[in-house]
Protein backbone atom coordinates (compact mmCIF):
# COMPACT_ATOMS: atom_id res chain seq x y z
CA UNK A 1 0.00 0.00 0.00
CA UNK A 2 3.04 2.39 0.75
CA UNK A 3 4.56 1.60 -2.32
CA UNK A 4 1.43 2.43 -4.36
CA UNK A 5 1.47 5.68 -2.73
CA UNK A 6 4.93 6.64 -3.35
CA UNK A 7 4.49 6.13 -7.12
CA UNK A 8 1.43 7.91 -7.23
CA UNK A 9 3.09 10.82 -5.41
CA UNK A 10 6.09 10.43 -7.57
CA UNK A 11 3.80 10.52 -10.42
CA UNK A 12 1.93 14.05 -9.39
CA UNK A 13 5.89 15.13 -8.79
CA UNK A 14 6.44 14.61 -12.38
CA UNK A 15 3.58 16.17 -14.05
CA UNK A 16 3.78 19.42 -11.95
CA UNK A 17 7.67 19.67 -13.02
CA UNK A 18 6.88 18.86 -16.58
CA UNK A 19 4.02 21.46 -16.40
CA UNK A 20 6.59 24.54 -14.77
CA UNK A 21 9.32 23.42 -17.68
CA UNK A 22 7.08 23.64 -20.36
CA UNK A 23 5.52 27.17 -19.05
CA UNK A 24 9.31 28.97 -18.44
CA UNK A 25 9.77 27.94 -22.12
CA UNK A 26 6.81 29.18 -23.10
CA UNK A 27 7.57 32.76 -21.23
CA UNK A 28 11.50 33.33 -22.27
CA UNK A 29 10.28 32.29 -26.21
CA UNK A 30 7.56 34.98 -25.98
CA UNK A 31 8.81 38.67 -26.87
CA UNK A 32 7.12 41.73 -25.34
CA UNK A 33 5.68 43.71 -27.84
CA UNK A 34 5.71 47.58 -28.09
CA UNK A 35 3.59 49.55 -29.95
CA UNK A 36 4.36 52.73 -32.16
CA UNK A 37 1.94 55.12 -33.19
CA UNK A 38 2.44 56.91 -36.56
CA UNK A 39 0.36 58.74 -39.11
CA UNK A 40 1.02 56.81 -42.77
CA UNK A 41 0.26 59.35 -45.26
CA UNK A 42 4.37 60.98 -45.05
CA UNK A 43 6.79 59.05 -47.39
CA UNK A 44 9.62 58.51 -47.64
CA UNK A 45 8.96 58.62 -43.78
CA UNK A 46 6.20 56.22 -43.93
CA UNK A 47 3.20 55.53 -46.21
CA UNK A 48 0.92 52.74 -47.25
CA UNK A 49 2.25 50.07 -50.01
CA UNK A 50 -0.93 49.77 -51.70
CA UNK A 51 0.76 46.97 -54.11
CA UNK A 52 2.19 45.01 -51.19
CA UNK A 53 -1.45 44.32 -49.14
CA UNK A 54 -1.89 47.60 -47.58
CA UNK A 55 1.81 47.00 -45.54
CA UNK A 56 2.92 50.21 -44.02
CA UNK A 57 7.17 51.11 -45.05
CA UNK A 58 9.36 53.73 -44.87
CA UNK A 59 12.27 55.42 -43.16
CA UNK A 60 10.67 55.55 -39.99
CA UNK A 61 9.59 51.88 -40.18
CA UNK A 62 12.36 50.39 -40.94
CA UNK A 63 14.72 52.26 -37.99
CA UNK A 64 11.78 51.51 -35.64
CA UNK A 65 12.17 47.56 -36.62
CA UNK A 66 15.79 47.75 -35.99
CA UNK A 67 15.22 50.06 -32.75
CA UNK A 68 12.69 46.91 -31.55
CA UNK A 69 15.22 43.99 -32.41
CA UNK A 70 18.14 45.67 -30.91
CA UNK A 71 15.81 46.02 -27.79
CA UNK A 72 14.53 42.51 -28.10
CA UNK A 73 10.92 43.39 -28.81
CA UNK A 74 8.37 42.64 -30.65
CA UNK A 75 7.38 46.04 -33.17
CA UNK A 76 3.13 46.47 -33.35
CA UNK A 77 2.14 49.36 -35.40
CA UNK A 78 -0.38 51.48 -35.39
CA UNK A 79 -1.74 53.86 -37.97
CA UNK A 80 -3.67 57.37 -37.58
CA UNK A 81 -4.02 61.05 -38.00
CA UNK A 82 -0.82 62.75 -37.04
CA UNK A 83 -2.92 64.96 -35.01
CA UNK A 84 -4.19 62.77 -32.81
CA UNK A 85 -0.64 60.59 -31.96
CA UNK A 86 0.71 63.16 -28.72
CA UNK A 87 -3.37 62.34 -27.30
CA UNK A 88 -2.67 58.46 -28.11
CA UNK A 89 0.64 58.67 -25.95
CA UNK A 90 -1.24 60.27 -23.19
CA UNK A 91 -3.49 57.61 -22.93
CA UNK A 92 -1.07 54.91 -23.26
CA UNK A 93 -2.74 53.85 -26.21
CA UNK A 94 0.82 53.95 -27.91
CA UNK A 95 4.22 53.46 -26.66
CA UNK A 96 5.89 55.65 -28.88
CA UNK A 97 5.49 57.67 -31.44
CA UNK A 98 7.84 57.73 -35.16
CA UNK A 99 5.89 59.50 -37.84
CA UNK A 100 8.49 62.33 -38.70
CA UNK A 101 7.45 64.39 -35.45
CA UNK A 102 9.67 67.50 -35.03
CA UNK A 103 11.04 68.02 -31.34
CA UNK A 104 9.37 71.23 -30.36
CA UNK A 105 8.75 72.97 -27.02
CA UNK A 106 5.19 73.26 -26.93
CA UNK A 107 5.14 69.14 -27.36
CA UNK A 108 8.17 69.05 -24.94
CA UNK A 109 5.26 70.19 -22.42
CA UNK A 110 3.16 66.61 -23.02
CA UNK A 111 5.95 64.45 -24.28
CA UNK A 112 9.10 63.36 -24.38
CA UNK A 113 11.54 63.25 -27.31
CA UNK A 114 14.78 60.89 -28.21
CA UNK A 115 17.81 61.93 -29.91
CA UNK A 116 17.48 63.50 -33.25
CA UNK A 117 17.86 60.73 -35.91
CA UNK A 118 17.63 63.44 -39.20
CA UNK A 119 17.03 66.65 -40.05
CA UNK A 120 15.09 68.13 -42.95
CA UNK A 121 14.13 71.74 -44.39
CA UNK A 122 11.10 73.29 -44.97
CA UNK A 123 9.63 73.69 -48.17
CA UNK A 124 7.05 75.18 -50.39
CA UNK A 125 5.94 72.45 -52.82
CA UNK A 126 3.68 73.76 -55.51
CA UNK A 127 3.04 73.40 -59.36
CA UNK A 128 5.45 75.12 -61.32
CA UNK A 129 2.29 76.58 -63.60
CA UNK A 130 1.46 78.76 -60.65
CA UNK A 131 5.17 80.62 -61.23
CA UNK A 132 5.08 80.61 -57.06
CA UNK A 133 8.68 81.15 -56.01
CA UNK A 134 9.07 82.93 -52.89
CA UNK A 135 7.73 83.15 -50.07
CA UNK A 136 6.76 86.61 -51.08
CA UNK A 137 4.33 84.72 -53.94
CA UNK A 138 2.44 83.35 -51.62
CA UNK A 139 0.40 86.20 -50.45
CA UNK A 140 -3.33 85.93 -51.03
CA UNK A 141 -2.71 82.31 -52.10
CA UNK A 142 -4.80 78.93 -50.66
CA UNK A 143 -1.71 77.11 -48.95
CA UNK A 144 -2.04 73.53 -47.28
CA UNK A 145 -0.42 72.46 -43.93
CA UNK A 146 -1.49 69.70 -42.26
CA UNK A 147 -2.97 69.34 -38.84
CA UNK A 148 -0.95 69.56 -36.01
CA UNK A 149 2.55 70.05 -37.59
CA UNK A 150 5.48 72.91 -37.66
CA UNK A 151 4.92 73.50 -40.87
CA UNK A 152 1.19 74.91 -40.08
CA UNK A 153 2.46 76.97 -36.81
CA UNK A 154 5.51 78.32 -40.03
CA UNK A 155 2.83 79.10 -42.09
CA UNK A 156 0.56 80.99 -39.63
CA UNK A 157 3.13 82.91 -38.61
CA UNK A 158 4.62 84.09 -42.33
CA UNK A 159 0.90 85.05 -42.46
CA UNK A 160 0.90 87.59 -40.16
CA UNK A 161 3.78 89.48 -43.06
CA UNK A 162 2.20 87.91 -46.08
CA UNK A 163 -1.31 86.96 -45.66
CA UNK A 164 -2.37 83.63 -46.99
CA UNK A 165 -5.45 81.52 -47.59
CA UNK A 166 -4.29 78.72 -45.28
CA UNK A 167 -5.89 75.41 -45.35
CA UNK A 168 -5.66 72.40 -42.51
CA UNK A 169 -5.57 68.83 -43.82
CA UNK A 170 -5.16 65.65 -42.18
CA UNK A 171 -3.32 63.65 -44.81
CA UNK A 172 -0.66 65.42 -46.88
CA UNK A 173 -1.56 63.20 -50.03
CA UNK A 174 -5.03 64.44 -49.98
CA UNK A 175 -3.49 67.96 -50.08
CA UNK A 176 -1.24 67.03 -52.77
CA UNK A 177 -4.29 65.40 -55.34
CA UNK A 178 -5.98 68.59 -54.17
CA UNK A 179 -2.94 70.87 -55.37
CA UNK A 180 -2.96 68.99 -58.62
CA UNK A 181 -6.67 69.73 -59.22
CA UNK A 182 -6.26 73.35 -59.00
CA UNK A 183 -7.93 73.35 -55.05
CA UNK A 184 -4.46 74.56 -53.16
CA UNK A 185 -2.11 76.72 -54.85
CA UNK A 186 0.86 75.70 -52.37
CA UNK A 187 1.41 73.14 -49.55
CA UNK A 188 3.76 73.56 -46.63
CA UNK A 189 5.96 70.57 -45.89
CA UNK A 190 10.08 69.38 -46.11
CA UNK A 191 12.97 68.56 -48.30
CA UNK A 192 12.59 64.91 -48.29
CA UNK A 193 8.69 64.43 -48.61
CA UNK A 194 8.27 67.42 -51.14
CA UNK A 195 11.82 65.23 -53.30
CA UNK A 196 9.13 62.14 -53.25
CA UNK A 197 6.98 64.06 -55.51
CA UNK A 198 8.78 66.18 -57.11
CA UNK A 199 11.32 63.63 -58.29
CA UNK A 200 8.70 61.84 -59.89
CA UNK A 201 6.05 64.56 -61.20
CA UNK A 202 7.82 66.78 -63.41
CA UNK A 203 5.32 69.50 -63.10
CA UNK A 204 5.84 70.25 -58.98
CA UNK A 205 8.39 72.64 -57.99
CA UNK A 206 9.60 73.31 -54.51
CA UNK A 207 11.82 76.00 -52.63
CA UNK A 208 13.12 76.38 -49.47
CA UNK A 209 11.31 78.30 -46.72
CA UNK A 210 12.71 81.77 -45.96
CA UNK A 211 11.89 83.53 -42.70
CA UNK A 212 13.42 86.73 -41.80
CA UNK A 213 17.11 85.53 -44.16
CA UNK A 214 17.24 82.09 -42.51
CA UNK A 215 16.44 79.01 -43.93
CA UNK A 216 13.73 76.87 -41.93
CA UNK A 217 14.98 73.32 -40.88
CA UNK A 218 13.17 70.62 -38.64
CA UNK A 219 14.88 68.19 -35.67
CA UNK A 220 12.86 65.02 -36.17
CA UNK A 221 13.03 62.68 -33.13
CA UNK A 222 11.08 59.86 -31.55
CA UNK A 223 8.11 60.59 -28.68
CA UNK A 224 7.60 59.15 -25.78
CA UNK A 225 5.37 59.40 -22.65
CA UNK A 226 6.74 61.70 -20.32
CA UNK A 227 9.35 59.88 -17.94
CA UNK A 228 9.27 56.51 -20.03
CA UNK A 229 11.77 53.84 -19.50
CA UNK A 230 11.70 53.93 -23.14
CA UNK A 231 12.90 57.19 -23.96
CA UNK A 232 17.33 56.07 -22.97
CA UNK A 233 16.88 52.67 -24.25
CA UNK A 234 15.81 54.08 -27.54
CA UNK A 235 18.64 56.63 -27.40
CA UNK A 236 20.84 53.66 -26.73
CA UNK A 237 20.26 51.87 -29.74
CA UNK A 238 19.68 54.70 -31.82
CA UNK A 239 23.56 55.89 -31.23
CA UNK A 240 24.84 51.61 -31.68
CA UNK A 241 22.79 51.87 -35.05
CA UNK A 242 24.44 55.50 -36.23
CA UNK A 243 27.91 53.67 -35.50
CA UNK A 244 27.67 50.43 -37.42
CA UNK A 245 26.19 52.03 -39.78
CA UNK A 246 22.74 50.81 -40.21
CA UNK A 247 20.59 53.99 -39.91
CA UNK A 248 22.95 55.21 -42.85
CA UNK A 249 22.04 52.62 -45.26
CA UNK A 250 18.25 53.19 -44.12
CA UNK A 251 18.68 57.16 -45.33
CA UNK A 252 20.58 55.87 -48.83
CA UNK A 253 17.74 53.24 -48.99
CA UNK A 254 14.48 55.78 -48.29
CA UNK A 255 15.62 59.28 -48.86
CA UNK A 256 18.74 59.52 -50.51
CA UNK A 257 17.62 56.91 -53.46
CA UNK A 258 13.85 57.53 -53.58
Amino acid sequence: MVKKIGLVMMALLLIVLSACSSSGSSDSSKKKTIVMGTSADYPPFESVDTANGNKIVGFDLDLAKAIAKELGYKLEVKNQDFNGLVAALGSKKVDFVMAGMVDTPDRRKQVDFSKTYYQSFQVILTRKATNIKTMEDLKNKKVGVQLGTTQETLAKKVSKTIPMKIQTWDKLNEMVEAMRAGKLDAIVTVDTVAYGYTSKDKTFQQFKAVVDGKTQYDPISAAFPKNSKLTAKFDKALKKLEENGTKDKLVTKWIKNQ
